[in-house]
């Protein structure tokens, strides 16, 4: 048996207060429908793990924000799923609506009871209603994902979640470790599930209470003011030629990583990733998450120079529709020579992809702002950026199309896609005059 329930509570929250729970004495009651020995099964558990329940509920500070929290005890019957367990948990998310708090979840299940049969099932929608209504109120859940984590547990708490971290090792998965079919069993693990798209981040469990409560207080910090355009990283001249402009865009900046990872962070004191689309997918030329900068939080939607997936419009579609709900201003990076083009990305869906992104921003009710950085390739970088709230640097272009695929299109030898380069109206300072971004953003100066 892995770490209590309160032990993890004492890690990662400060000043925690436990919900009151009315709950019936059923020591020596065999359930609803009458398992024999369940009642001899509870009261052993209460012996062993000190609890009534499955779950302990209540508030705290994570990471010096106000929280609820539910913290599973996965001594006491597994972590199970039962009727008192539901009760417990809507009452959590109840005192988190009635606070106005985030509700984090710390899971450790092998899902519902089976001693007390569709009872103990049906709890799983009584959990996804109560999180619906505080998902209307844009409320954030995030969630912990601990060893093991199955069945309606992760169905629900977990992969229902905002964010989902999930503890290094751990089995995380929809089917139990008995009743999986044989085969790759490395497919239910945590680190399967990041790397499908169906998890955030992977932690050491040492990681999880500055990382948790970095999440708390990302996501519990609403803001009405849109985000500021980042300024220019390299003081150079707006290009002469649309040539220019478009090898200038392609020059890929010096050092560790991307342009995007460079902006990132040089605007924002610290950040946290979310990664997948949820369907699968991860496309590792887009950074998705949630920054912290002057004192506010700013979610973030980047492309890192290559051609965007299926899976990283998906991702963006989903930060944006998140930032929406919890009224948190976006800001988006452009820097992609399009959408991908391969016969891979056309079964996985890029189309109806990208036009998910389209969607959510133009449903955001937050204000989106962008940033061309680099590469402005056609409909796959158009999809990130925000109509009216774009600005350009002085070394990237947009273009309805590369000059390549142009040129090519036109039926005209390559020798003559710089000619094509300067028709198409590409250079930053055309994008100001056709109304297409508000401003060429410049290098801050430095002090004094």
């Amino acid at each position: 048996m892995g770490e209590s329930a309160r032990a993890l509570l004492d890690r990662v929250s400060a000043g925690f207060t436990e919900l009151a729970a009315d709950l019936p004495d059923e020591s020596g009651v065999d359930g609803p429908i009458g398992w024999t020995g369940y009642g001899e099964a509870r009261a052993r558990a209460r012996a062993r793990t000190g609890e009534r329940e499955s779950v302990v509920c209540g508030t705290g500070l994570v990471g010096g924000a106000p929280a609820v929290l539910v913290a599973f005890e996965f001594g006491f019957l597994g972590g199970s799923l039962g009727g008192a367990t539901g009760a417990r948990i809507a009452a959590a998310f109840a005192r988190a609506r009635e606070l106005r708090r985030p509700l984090v979840a710390l899971v450790a299940t092998g899902g519902s009871r089976m001693q007390e049969g569709m009872r103990a099932l049906s709890q799983l929608q009584r959990i996804a209603a109560e999180s619906a209504r505080n998902r209307e109120l844009g409320l954030p859940l995030v969630a912990v994902l601990r060893d093991p984590t199955t069945g309606g547990g992760w169905a629900t708490l977990g992969a229902g979640a905002d964010v989902t971290l999930a503890v290094a090792g751990a089995q995380v998965g929809f089917a139990g470790s008995r009743v999986r079919p044989p085969g790759d069993h490395a497919a239910y693990t945590a680190e399967s599930q990041l790397a499908h798209g169906h998890a955030d981040r992977v932690l050491a469990p040492a990681e999880v209470p500055d990382v948790l409560g970095r999440w708390v207080r990302l996501l519990g910090t609403p803001s009405t003011e849109p985000a500021p355009p980042p300024a220019a990283l390299r003081p150079v001249e707006a290009p002469a030629t649309g040539w220019a402009a478009v090898r200038a865009a392609r020059v890929r900046h010096s050092g560790a990583g991307t342009r995007a990872d460079a902006y990132l962070d040089a605007y924002f004191a610290w950040r946290e990733d979310i990664s997948g689309d949820r369907c699968g997918g991860v496309d590792t030329g887009v950074r998705c998450g949630f920054g912290w900068r002057a004192g506010r939080a700013v979610a973030y939607a980047a492309q890192c120079g290559t051609p965007t997936a299926p899976a990283g419009f998906r991702a963006a579609a989903r930060l944006v529709r998140l930032a929406d709900r919890l009224g948190i201003p976006v800001l988006t990076l452009v820097d992609t020579p399009g959408a991908a083009n391969d016969a891979a990305a056309e079964r996985a869906g890029v189309g109806p992809a990208i036009a998910e992104l389209f969607g959510a921003v133009a449903a955001a009710r937050v204000p989106v702002t962008t940033l061309v950085i680099g590469e402005g390739g056609s409909g796959g970088a158009l999809a990130f950026a925000a109509p009216g709230r774009t600005w350009v640097t002085p070394d990237s272009y947009f273009s309805v199309t590369s000059p390549e695929a142009a040129a090519a299109i036109l039926k005209r030898p390559p020798e003559q896609v710089p000619a094509v380069a300067d028709q198409l109206r590409l250079r930053p300072q055309d994008l100001v005059d056709l109304d297409i971004a508000r401003g060429i953003v410049t290098p801050v100066p430095p002090p004094g």
